[in-house]
């Protein structure tokens, strides 16, 4: 049987993934800060489901539950970065700010190393970050979000260029999704997806393999356009 583990299976994406994998035969390790919301995961298939509380700001947790990871399972084949935190801060207030770097820049980076490295000690495995399309350009109302989503697609870009390189066989993806309806969204937007078509795609990226996909597909366009606009032009619309 397969395995998987996704950080941040509690709600939104990381939820809907969980589910999808679970009915096609993974055995998936879920983990999260709220144990009640997993455990009402689990009860929809128990016997594909593995439960661990996890707050992903904890760092010296981490380090243990990997190390749990490792005595307690002969493989993992999939991980799935599915943590993630952003909301506007027009004020620039610090303690927001710093929230998002804590669980978007700090926990990630730790957390993708460790499971990069996981990987290299077992000579295969697919490592899957969300970003997002946001990762592009700046922003004027949520700079930070902004700019840690920018730092997670760089981050995956260079361990897939390590993977590439490594003797170990390790495939690196980075889901960029544009607006999807989970509690991250900010109000009501334009080509808001449902969770359930965003989920879908992201697993053919998966089963693929791919190295960077926006979701859903149209988002590809504004990628496109977003590389392309002058800043100049860009905050105006902003």
């Amino acid at each position: 049987m397969k395995r998987a583990l996704i950080i941040g299976s509690s709600s939104g994406i990381g939820k809907e993934l969980a589910k999808v994998l679970a009915t096609k035969g993974y055995l998936v390790i879920i983990t999260g800060r709220r144990l009640a919301l997993l455990e009402e995961i689990k009860k929809t298939n128990p016997e594909n489901f593995i439960v661990k509380q996890q707050d992903v700001t904890n760092l010296e947790n981490n380090i243990l539950f990997f190390e749990w990871l490792k005595t307690e399972f002969k493989h993992i084949d999939l991980i799935i970065y599915s943590s993630g935190i952003g909301e506007a801060n027009y004020k620039l207030n610090w303690e927001q700010e710093n929230s998002v770097i804590q669980t978007n820049v700090v926990a990630a980076t730790q957390i993708y190393g460790l499971a990069y490295n996981f990987f290299r000690k077992q000579g295969y495995g697919h490592l899957v970050g969300i970003s997002s399309i946001a990762s592009i350009r700046g922003n004027i109302f949520a700079p930070c979000y902004f700019a840690s989503k920018a730092f997670q697609a760089n981050y995956l870009e260079s361990l897939y260029m390590k993977g590439k390189k490594s003797k170990s066989k390790i495939a690196v993806t980075d889901i960029q999704p544009g607006f999807v309806d989970t509690a991250m969204a900010l109000g009501d937007t334009f080509w808001m997806a449902s969770v359930n078509k965003a989920t879908n795609q992201i697993y053919t990226a998966i089963k693929k393999k791919k190295r960077k996909v926006y979701i859903t597909k149209r988002w590809a366009l504004v990628a496109w356009v977003l590389k392309l606009v002058p800043t100049s032009i860009l905050y105006k619309f902003s």
